[in-house]
């Protein structure tokens, strides 16, 4: 029995960044070896241990076929006799292709250490194009790393999309990578990539009816600020109909947050926009709409969203900014206080205190 470390650790570590967590797999062994020598069974279609000291996962080498459809039509065989190579060559790209053994020795039969310093991304068989879960996870190393797809790794997903391959995933996995993605150092990257592959028609058709231009500039903008996953995501539509917001959430099964947000920020667009124009009356019932008072967080992500969609157009944003020192001043004041004074119509006094209070800071 050998076990040999492989995947994302090894190529971080080639690349110099940090390890989060580290796989291995274990060639020469059988299910019943690993329980004997303590490791604990999890994996449901295909053999995984934990270690038991370091809870690390370790899978017995395994080679793949193709039975079906879509990412869950294999056939995996686990057994002794199935080598290292053989486990490495049903991976997705050379980069993850590679393994290091217990003296630190590094196995790259398919040359990925290459390819991370050439930066690209390229497939290591034919076999590639039986999973079309590996189209979205390209465009997601593409904006982790910033690498160049290789040419004929881009023909193959342009193949693979326009066969229809892609329809087969079904939203949630499609959400679960695409949010990945999102929160990458370049997230413009993967949908590029996506893009010119033909896979983002078929996710994501919305995109269609939304400027390009104007959500990536707002994308960069987010991502440059650091922003959450919401607030990344919305920035997508905030310069579009509050109908394609909703319709392309409805579609990739986005979390409530994330959808809520995105159809906030394309249906404040013009609002928002008309910040300075607005008097004290106008900007308390505006944040009264957008829900500042109670959920102040998401209110402060919609403006960040607004001013990262104002910044792809390389305007000053002065609406936003008004809001929040509305806001802030607003929130100054003693609601239970102004509740006990004036108990037959508190919602009226609150909006009369809180425009009084919006009114001496204009």
């Amino acid at each position: 029995m050998k076990i040999y470390q492989v995947g994302g650790a090894v190529r971080d570590e080639l690349l110099g960044l940090p390890v989060k967590d580290r796989d291995y797999v274990v060639v020469g062994a059988t299910p019943e070896e690993m329980v004997r020598l303590g490791f604990k069974p999890v994996g449901k279609d295909f053999p995984v241990f934990l270690h038991p000291v370091t809870r690390e996962e370790h899978a017995l080498a395994r080679t793949e076929r193709k039975t079906g459809p879509g990412y869950k039509g294999f056939t995996v065989h686990a057994a002794p006799d199935v080598t290292l190579e053989e486990d490495l060559a049903r991976r997705d790209l050379t980069i993850n292709a590679i393994a290091k053994d217990e003296h630190g020795n590094v196995i790259d039969p398919f040359g990925g250490a290459r390819d991370l310093r050439l930066r690209v991304l390229r497939h290591v068989s034919p076999a590639f194009s039986e999973d079309p879960v590996r189209i979205l996870r390209v465009a997601r190393f593409a904006a982790r790393f910033g690498f160049d797809v290789a040419p004929e790794t881009m023909a193959l997903m342009r193949t693979m999309a326009a066969n229809g391959e892609v329809d087969a995933l079904v939203s949630e996995r499609v959400w679960q990578e695409f949010a990945k993605g999102l929160m990458e150092i370049a997230p413009r990257r993967m949908i590029e990539t996506l893009a010119e592959c033909g896979a983002l028609a078929r996710v994501l058709p919305e995109w269609s009816a939304l400027d390009a231009a104007h959500a990536l500039g707002a994308l960069d903008a987010a991502a440059a600020r650091g922003a959450e996953l919401s607030g990344r995501y919305a920035v997508l539509f905030a310069g579009g109909a509050e109908e394609v917001a909703d319709r392309a959430s409805a579609r990739l099964r986005a979390p409530g947050e994330c959808r809520d947000l995105a159809v906030l920020a394309a249906r404040t667009r013009t609002t928002i926009e008309r910040g300075p124009a607005l008097d004290a009356a106008a900007l308390v019932d505006l944040l009264q709409q957008v829900d500042a008072f109670r959920r102040p967080e998401r209110f402060e992500t919609l403006l960040v969203v607004h001013e990262c969609a104002a910044a792809a157009g390389r305007a000053d944003p002065p609406g936003p900014a008004r809001l929040r020192r509305a806001a802030g001043a607003a929130r100054t004041l003693d609601a239970g206080a102004i509740a006990r004074a004036y108990p037959d119509d508190i919602a009226a006094a609150i909006r009369a205190a809180r425009i009084e209070a919006v009114a001496r800071i204009l």
